[in-house]
């Protein structure tokens, strides 16, 4: 419930590696945020730290990441941030910052893209149901009936 949900905007640091697994298609990358400001000495653009983060897709976001997102590709990524550390005698051993993504696009800002939508598995139904009636049946008219002798 209380999840937080954020935004990443950076490049595409390895190749997303692509895996079928019993629950369904998921595939990760590592992405690349590098803040950039504005160094009023020099008067020009200047890199700032990069963070680094693991970007986990799942199901059909997984299948579609595989055929469109290559190391370099600027992209947006949404999605909740998971952070895990690991503590090894006493002392912290690492950190990792990981986004399970619920959406993940290329940055326009910075290029263009042609999309295409993925076409649907057409599912056959079997042993169809009809749809059931919603009407409310008329009433029924009252017709008077002889009454049934009890023996």
């Amino acid at each position: 419930m209380n999840e937080t949900m954020i935004c990443a905007v950076g490049n595409v640091a390895t190749q997303p590696v692509y895996r079928e697994l019993a629950t369904g298609a998921s595939v990760r990358f590592r992405l690349a945020a590098t803040a950039r400001y504005l160094d009023r000495e020099k008067n020009e653009w200047t890199d700032g730290h990069t963070n680094f983060f693991t970007v986990w897709a799942n199901r059909q976001l997984a299948t579609n990441v595989s055929g469109s997102i290559n190391v370099g590709d600027p992209v947006v990524v949404q999605g909740r941030l998971k952070v895990r550390s690991e503590v090894r005698e006493g002392q912290p051993s690492w950190t990792s910052a990981d986004i399970d993504a619920v959406a993940i696009g290329h940055d326009l800002a910075r290029g263009t893209s042609a999309f295409r939508r993925t076409q649907r598995p057409e599912t056959t139904v079997t042993g169809a149901q009809p749809e059931p009636s919603w009407e409310t049946p008329p009433a029924e008219s009252v017709t008077e009936q002889e009454p049934v002798a009890v023996t």
